[in-house]
């Protein structure tokens, strides 16, 4: 079989086993060939050491490592769900995601042992020396076979995203019935699209936490490109610039606050820096400002790619002249999306005028688990919307100008304001709480509380000191208010609604 026709980790396993497959934080590299065998291993155990069948569901709260790589890419060819979990999670939320899911294993880092065990009733195993109750390493692969599977049935990703109620919903799509090799093929349409040869993946640079989507779709599907990945962990601008100079880096995946950071840095390294290896970065996740990706571009060169999507909908695509020529956009549809924008009724609007963006990856059939009246509710004859609002100009080309809902960007990370209110509210010292977006320089949006309190609260240092360990111990740290507003009453109108943009309003002439 031909390079140009040889698609799937474990075709190029087959085809050139002594291939550098990953190279970790810590420089330790692994061989397709080795990579594979503890994949199948992993595959086996959990048939054969957890009972596992096709369909359940395994949790992943992890680093970027090679065990959470084998132990997704396990997944992918033991027609299992694997949801991938935010390891700065406090336990309460790993414990709601666990439950709700519905998973029968859970896999952790050393760092996420104690939340994990502590969260949930199911078996957990850690990639480490177990320190707070967990399984070794050895409880997926111990006796287990290096060879292939017999059945290797496709599995699928369940990501967690949040809704207005705060509390977070799986993404879940059915099994497609596909084998693992038909199913790798899947991963590599948007590299497809970008038009980008295989040379992009000699040595694709995994920069941040492969937990989220948007990172750790484009790295197996460097993998899945006979690509070699190159791990970080801990993201910093000096940290990034060292690893692509080292490792000559030909690709990555970032988001605009690694594009804002990068550019805090002085003239002078930025000049020092040896970035010419790069051939494609890859952003999305967030809203980049125009400034800021011009200035990456005028640096980089014209290597930028953009993309718009979700995990629940389709995909728009931004190419390096496109965007230069379309400053602000964020693509056009790709080829296996529909996009359309309506009206609060449903209707198609103009050409240039806002509205609703509704999209559809193909004929996906995309749901949110165990929420079928948000799934509905988010539809419109097939098409699905996570309440941007946007406008396509006269070429076809998207941009987004706002968000129906609440959400807050926290450098690409989704913070929900109702999960942060009722944390607040769950305080005895505080009577009524809104949170709402502040803009942030580096992070683009953070979230401020504004509160009433009850009236056996003492004084205002103590209620926030008292507040700050309550959230802590809750939410994770993006989700951290960074600023705490105290009103006499918060203002809501006669049926409880809070009008939150008073509360904007008060915050900017603060």
């Amino acid at each position: 079989m031909a390079q140009e026709e040889r698609i799937g980790f474990r075709q190029w396993a087959a085809a050139e086993p002594d291939l550098t497959a990953i190279i970790d934080a810590a420089d330790n590299a692994v061989s397709y060939r080795e990579l594979f065998a503890e994949v199948n291993r992993i595959s086996h155990g959990f048939t054969e050491l957890h009972g596992l069948e096709e369909g359940d569901t395994v949790a992943c709260v992890m680093e970027n490592s090679i065990g959470m790589i084998a132990l997704y890419l396990a997944a992918m060819q033991s027609g299992l769900y694997l949801v991938t979990v935010n390891y700065h999670l406090t336990r309460h939320e790993i414990d709601y995601i666990l439950a709700d899911s519905g998973a029968k294993l859970a896999v952790c880092s050393p760092r996420a042992e104690e939340a994990v065990v502590a969260a949930g009733e199911i078996p957990v195993v850690v990639d480490g020396t177990p320190a707070h109750g967990a399984l070794a390493w050895s409880a997926l692969t111990e006796g287990m076979p290096s060879a292939s599977p017999e059945r290797v049935p496709a599995g699928s990703l369940m990501m967690y995203t949040s809704g207005t109620t705060g509390r977070p919903k799986g993404v879940r799509r059915p099994l497609s019935g596909a084998t693992a090799d038909e199913g790798a093929r899947t991963y590599l349409w948007l590299f497809s699209e970008f038009g980008m040869a295989r040379s992009a993946f000699s040595a694709w640079l995994v920069a941040a936490p492969l937990y989220h989507s948007a990172n750790i779709t484009p790295a197996i599907g460097a993998l899945n490109a006979g690509g070699t990945l190159v791990l970080m962990r801990g993201w910093t601008p000096e940290g990034f610039l060292e690893r692509v100079e080292r490792q000559r880096i030909s690709g990555t995946s970032m988001v605009p606050t690694h594009f804002h950071r990068l550019l805090q840095l002085p003239d002078q390294v930025r000049a020092a820096a040896k970035i010419d290896s790069l051939e494609y970065v890859i952003h999305g996740a967030a809203p980049c400002p125009v400034d800021v990706k011009q200035q990456i571009m005028d640096w980089f060169g014209p290597v930028v790619y953009e993309y718009y999507g979700s995990t629940e909908v389709g995909t728009t695509i931004a190419r390096p002249q496109e965007w230069l020529a379309h400053p602000g956009t964020v693509g056009r549809v790709a080829s296996i999306s529909t996009l359309k924008i309506l009206d609060a009724d449903g209707n198609e609007v103009p050409t240039g005028e806002t509205g609703i963006v509704y999209m559809r990856q193909g004929e996906d059939k995309v749901g949110y688990h165990n929420d079928a009246a948000k799934t509905e509710g988010s539809r419109r004859g097939g098409l699905l919307t996570v309440w941007d609002v946007g406008h396509v100009d006269a070429d076809g080309f998207l941009y987004i100008t706002g968000r129906m809902s609440e959400m807050i960007l926290v450098g690409g990370v989704n913070v929900y304001p109702a999960e942060i209110e009722g944390v607040l509210l769950s305080h005895p010292w505080v009577s009524d709480a809104g949170v709402v977006a502040r803009q942030h320089p580096d992070l683009g949006e953070v979230p401020v509380a504004h509160l009433s309190l009850a009236d056996a609260a003492p004084d205002r240092a103590t209620v926030l000191a008292a507040l700050a360990d309550h959230v802590a111990e809750r939410l994770a740290a993006a989700k951290h208010p960074r600023d705490y507003v105290v009103h006499e009453t918060l203002p809501r109108d006669p049926n409880g609604k809070l009008y939150k943009a008073r509360l904007r309003t008060a915050q900017e002439v603060g």
